[in-house]
């Protein structure tokens, strides 16, 4: 059987790969370090061509499918991880059948929850990833992606403005229609339950979440936040006709939950003193297009919330509000944005992206003009920061050190 790549653009570096090799048996100078989460099947990353590359060996009929899901995902526009390749055809150095590969490539500044919530000392982590989890599920739903194994195993994190922002990883089960059925998206809401649940089980007899927390209560919270998501993305609002003016008010609250709104549906009932109003939703990332029109800048949607409200502040104190906005942008972007970026060394770049480094300047500027009961600089605020805060971070771009115990993965 011939070695089969197939690949959503040439990649002459994968031939590169130890492919007649089990995954599980591929030499550490071609992998990198990574925390690898929970994961029913062998999970490696590897170095290829200078990017990082993560390598999942299952059956062919499954990586197939699976790659074409996450190429669709992907064109919807949602938060999943990039589909690389598909590896058919192995064979071992004896001629006999090999598993096939998916490749994806890694979400930079990501990780898995169990690592993510080691290095975050604050007591509710757990809960915090579980909202995140929610909100990826809805932008799925509204698509009408049935997950079938939702999970914090099959999502990665990232830092979003001091929340999380989840990532879909795993799309083997998943199922794409037109609409989901309410049944069909309670269904996914079951399966994460239990699931959630098994994970937080499992840390606490790690030691990793305090003892006194009720894993099921703490699951149960995703079926909260998902219906409070849920049905003020999908609800009609009702209001007298008097106040028409509150038209505007759903488009406002919608965009600053991060989605964008195509067009209303507007009734009236039938003597025309109530209002009825449902807005049909385009696509999540409202503030993250906004932001990537105005400066290039490619970030996460609450960083992208956090840094355009640096700009308003930034044109108000320049009174630049009649001016272009994507002049003044560029303006921000130059004096403001990047200076502060780049004050960072070298060697402290891979603790935090850039735009959450950008973030967290902020709030230490404004804890320390607190503390020193008066206006501190962004000067100021970015020196103290870099030499007092940063270092102390967990590193979360890239490679871990090289003699580090990634995370055991175990069959769930």
């Amino acid at each position: 059987m011939a070695l089969d790549i197939k690949a959503a653009r040439p990649y002459p570096a994968l031939f590169a790969l130890p492919w007649s090799v089990p995954l599980e048996q591929w030499p550490e100078d071609q992998l990198a370090a990574l925390p690898r989460g929970i994961s029913r099947h062998i999970v490696r990353f590897a170095k290829v061509d200078g990017r990082i590359l993560a390598v999942k060996e299952i059956k062919a009929d499954i990586a197939l499918r699976e790659y074409a899901m996450l190429k669709q995902l992907r064109r919807l526009h949602l938060p999943c991880v990039e589909a690389i390749a598909v590896v058919t055809g192995r064979t071992d150095v004896h001629g006999e059948p090999l598993d096939a590969c998916l490749l994806t490539r890694h979400l930079q500044f990501s990780l898995p929850y169990r690592a993510m919530i080691s290095q975050t000392l604050r007591p509710d982590a757990a809960t915090r990833l579980i909202d995140a989890l929610a909100v990826l599920l809805v932008k799925v739903h509204l698509v009408g992606f049935w997950w079938g194994d939702v999970s914090l195993s099959n999502a990665l994190f990232r830092r979003d403005a001091g929340e999380f922002a989840a990532y879909l990883v795993d799309a083997e089960t998943g199922e794409l229609r037109e609409k989901l059925s309410n049944g069909q998206r309670e269904h996914d809401l079951d399966i994460a339950q239990v699931n959630i649940a098994g994970e937080l089980m499992d840390l606490q007899a790690g030691g990793m979440v305090p003892d006194d927390m009720d894993p099921v209560e703490v699951s149960n919270t995703i079926v909260e936040r998902y219906h409070e998501l849920w049905e003020a993305l999908t609800q009609a609002e009702r209001f007298d006709a008097s106040d028409a003016w509150r038209v505007e008010q759903p488009i406002r609250s919608l965009n600053d939950l991060g989605f964008d709104v195509g067009e209303l549906d507007i009734t009236t009932d039938i003597d025309g003193t109530t209002m009825s109003i449902k807005p049909q939703i385009v696509e999540a990332g409202y503030h993250t297009r906004r932001l990537r029109h105005l400066t290039g800048l490619e970030v996460g949607e609450n960083q992208a919330r956090r840094l355009l409200n640096d700009l308003v502040s930034f044109t108000a104190s320049k009174n630049r509000q009649s001016d272009d906005e994507r002049a003044v942008a560029h303006d921000w972007l130059a004096t403001i944005y990047e200076p502060i970026t780049r004050t960072v060394p070298p060697q402290l770049r891979q603790k935090l992206e850039p735009a959450e480094m950008f973030h967290e300047v902020l709030e230490h500027r404004w804890y320390m003009s607190e503390r020193l009961q008066h206006r501190v600089t962004i000067e100021e605020a970015v020196a103290d920061y870099v030499e007092n805060i940063l270092p102390t971070k967990p590193d979360e771009q890239n490679v871990i050190a090289p003699d580090a115990t990634p995370l055991q993965m175990t069959a769930r």
